[in-house]
């Protein structure tokens, strides 16, 4: 299973753990992705994405339908089908 955001395109960065020898290793950190599932009224139908919480958070502001309409008119390609 993949850890991209659908919306976002958030993905798993790389960096380091340090210790209190200032020892590195190396370590990942994963966005914050949820499955959830949203309705869309202009369409009427439910959604099912896995989306950042980040994204989570727009979409309570905008709405699913607006945020992925400004997403689209910025070029960014969703795999969302409405």
């Amino acid at each position: 299973m993949s850890k991209v955001c659908q919306l976002t395109g958030k993905r798993p960065i790389v960096g380091n753990n340090v210790s209190h020898s200032n020892r590195k290793t190396k370590r990942r950190f994963l966005p914050n992705l949820q499955k959830k599932a949203f309705f869309v009224p202009e369409t009427g139908n439910w959604v099912t994405i896995k989306v950042s919480t980040s994204a989570m958070r727009t979409i309570d502001k905008l709405g699913i339908y607006q945020y992925i309409k400004k997403l689209e008119s910025k070029g960014v390609r969703t795999n969302v089908a409405l």
